[in-house]
């Protein structure tokens, strides 16, 4: 079996969910309020990581924790209505390279995977009509039925894409050297480096980098 993987920011879509996600909480006709406590527990982690004193790993795990925090209260249907509301307005953005090469990946019956780090209703929400198998993303914890603010999430980045797409294959016989990965970030190379056939996103200058020198593609 021969799989496809793609990052979803920067990569299938071509901007950044958190920075939509921020926006769409700030003016939201009726969540609007809950902004200013996101926004509060958010900027110690963003000025440590700018100071050095904090790394992007844990200011970007916080930011998604704080984000879940200022939604404290909503059930699980109004999670995912309120994460609907975020995809409809995200469809005009995809990189339509990137879309067609996915197309292309199901056409020569490769399994398509979708890895990144945003929260999974909405990754299901706006590739729902996307022939994609299996979504990994960072997951919602809830307590009955209603969204369980103070649990840790894992926030699915770096290595840790990496050991979810095992665990998603394991038991299968995979042609690693014969599939294929997309990525935009340096933070993307451990599932780069998993295929034969690494390729490079609008990438930003450190993988850039490593794509030119190991003579990867590059879209």
């Amino acid at each position: 079996m021969r799989v496809a993987i793609f990052d979803f920011d920067g990569t299938l879509y071509s901007k950044e969910t958190f920075g939509l996600m921020m926006e769409h909480l700030k003016n939201h006709p009726l969540h609007s309020k809950r902004y200013r406590q996101f926004y509060r527990a958010i900027m110690p982690p963003y000025i440590g990581s700018k100071l050095k004193l904090v790394s992007v790993k844990k200011m970007r795990e916080s930011s998604v924790q704080a984000y879940l925090a200022a939604l404290e209260s909503f059930t699980q249907n109004e999670l995912e209505a309120y994460f609907r509301e975020i995809a409809d307005r995200m469809h005009g953005d995809f990189n339509p390279e990137v879309v067609e090469r996915l197309k292309r990946h199901v056409q020569n019956g490769d399994y398509i995977m979708l890895v990144s780090g945003a929260f999974t209703p909405l990754l299901h929400a706006v590739t729902e009509n996307l022939p994609i198998r299996t979504i990994i993303g960072t997951e919602i914890p809830y307590a009955q039925n209603i969204l369980d603010h103070r649990a840790k999430i894992s926030h699915i980045q770096g290595p840790l894409k990496t050991e979810k797409i095992k665990q998603a294959l394991a038991g299968e016989d995979v042609d690693w050297a014969n599939s294929s990965a997309y990525g935009d970030s340096h933070s993307d190379l451990p599932v780069l480096e998993l295929v034969g056939n690494p390729v490079a996103v609008r990438p930003e200058p450190r993988l850039r980098a490593v794509a030119e020198q190991r003579h990867w593609e590059i879209i």
